[in-house]
C-alpha cells in the first residue's frame, strides 16, 4: 500500500464533520503519518469583506510536510466569481500563491477539477459557491495518492483506463471517403456512455476500488468499456468480453452505487457494470 494513499470512508452524500483530525480509515491499512490532518494556517477575512466565506483546504506536500493539515481560508464572495473554483483560483492569485489544484476548462467538460467538497466528490468549476455550506471543506478525491494539495496522482487509473484499449477496433475496412455509418437506434444506446469525462470521481468514491484496486476495473473504466462493446460499429465483442472475463476486473462490483451517486455528469456506472455482467453471463449460456 503506498504511504502516500488516504481514503475517506464515507458515502458520497455524507459531509465532513467540520473539524475532522483523522480521515476516517481502517486500522489494517498502516496509514499513520498521512493519514493524519493537523492544524494549518489561517487567513481572516478582508476589514471590508460583505459576504465571507470560509474555505478549510487540505495542504500536504509528500517528502517535505510530515502530516497533512487544513488551511483556511475566509474570502469575500463578492470579490469572485460565483462558483467554488473561482474561489480557489482567487485564493491562489491573491492570498496565497503556493495552493495547488488542477484546473483547465472551466466548463464541467475536462474534468480536471474534481475533488471533494464537503464530503462529495464533483468538480469546483460546476460547484455554486451559494449552494455550499460554511465552512467549506475541500480534499482532493479519496484513495489516490497525492502529488500536492489537491491534486491527486491519476497513473494507475489512467492506466487501467488504457488496458481497455478505448478505441474502434475492427477488421473490416471502412468505406472509402466516408464514415462508419451507424442509425439512429444503434447511436441512441451510447447516451448515457460517451459523456463521461475522465474525472474519476467515480472510481475514487468506489469501497470496491479501494480495497481491490490493483485489479478491479473501477466505475470510470467499466463505463467506458461497455461504451464499447454498446457501439454497432465495433467488431470486437467477443475480444472485449474475454479480456474482461475475470474473478476481479469485473464482478468486484458490489452494486454500492457511490458512483451513480457522485457522477458530476448525471451518468450511471453501475448500470453499465451490469450489463457487462449480464453479457459475460449471457455468451456461456
Amino acid at each position: 500500500m503506498n504511504p502516500r494513499r488516504f481514503i475517506i470512508n464515507r458515502s458520497a452524500d455524507r459531509p465532513l464533520t467540520d473539524s475532522p483530525g483523522r480521515f476516517p480509515v481502517p486500522r489494517n491499512l498502516g496509514l499513520s503519518g498521512p493519514s493524519r490532518v493537523g492544524k494549518g494556517k489561517r487567513w481572516p477575512a478582508p476589514e471590508d469583506a460583505k459576504d465571507p466565506l470560509t474555505l478549510s483546504i487540505y495542504r500536504y506536500e509528500p517528502g517535505i510536510d510530515e502530516h497533512p493539515r487544513l488551511d483556511h481560508y475566509t474570502i469575500d464572495v463578492d470579490k469572485c466569481g460565483p462558483m467554488l473554483l473561482d474561489a480557489l483560483i482567487y485564493i491562489k492569485n491573491h492570498i496565497d500563491s503556493t495552493l495547488t489544484f488542477r484546473r483547465s476548462c472551466r466548463e464541467g467538460v475536462c474534468g480536471s477539477c474534481a475533488m471533494n467538497i464537503n464530503g462529495r466528490n464533483w468538480l469546483a468549476c460546476t460547484q455554486p459557491i451559494e449552494e455550499l455550506r460554511q465552512p467549506v471543506h475541500i480534499y482532493p478525491l479519496p484513495s489516490l495518492p497525492v502529488i500536492k494539495d489537491l491534486v491527486g496522482d491519476q497513473t494507475h487509473v489512467l492506466a487501467q483506463y488504457q488496458s481497455i484499449r478505448p478505441w474502434m477496433r475492427n477488421e473490416s475496412p471502412a468505406p472509402p471517403d466516408r464514415e462508419r455509418l451507424q442509425s439512429p437506434e444503434d447511436r441512441a444506446k451510447l447516451d448515457g456512455l460517451y459523456e463521461c469525462i475522465l474525472c474519476f470521481c467515480c472510481t475514487s468514491g468506489c469501497p470496491s476500488h479501494w480495497w481491490n484496486g490493483e485489479r478491479f476495473l473501477g466505475p470510470a473504466t467499466l463505463l467506458q468499456a461497455y461504451r464499447w462493446l454498446a457501439d454497432s460499429r465495433d467488431e470486437a465483442t467477443g475480444e472485449r468480453l474475454d479480456e474482461l472475463e475475470d474473478p476481479f476486473k469485473v464482478y468486484r462490483c458490489h452494486t454500492i452505487l457511490n458512483c451513480t451517486r457522485t457522477c458530476p455528469k448525471g451518468l450511471a456506472p453501475a448500470t453499465a457494470i451490469a450489463k457487462i455482467k449480464q453479457m459475460l453471463f449471457l455468451r456461456k449460456i
